[in-house]
């Protein structure tokens, strides 16, 4: 069964209030259990997004969408490149 999913920035934010809540003097569990997540999926979270700021985040999603449509772009590129040497060749 599939847990909701959370947004990039939430995720930075519930991250944040772990660091709030250790500083407090919590342990990683009770923080975790605090925010309503399991402790995979925090350290999980941590692996991807730690350290993050929401600007850094919202740039991260901005080059990923850039590298995406690139992609397609030379896919596009290569296949016409293809098309055009096999004609070249006169196999068509």
């Amino acid at each position: 069964m599939a847990g909701k999913r959370e947004k990039p920035e939430d995720i930075v934010l519930k991250l944040r209030q772990v660091e709030v809540l250790q500083g407090q003097g919590k342990s990683v569990s009770e923080a975790v259990r605090q925010i309503g997540v399991t402790i995979q999926t925090y350290y999980r979270w941590r692996k991807e997004f730690g350290g993050m700021s929401r600007d850094q985040l919202k740039r991260l999603k901005e080059l990923e969408t850039e590298n995406q449509r690139l992609k397609r772009v030379v896919a596009d590129l290569s296949l016409d490149k293809m098309i055009l040497t096999e004609a070249a060749r006169g196999n068509f």
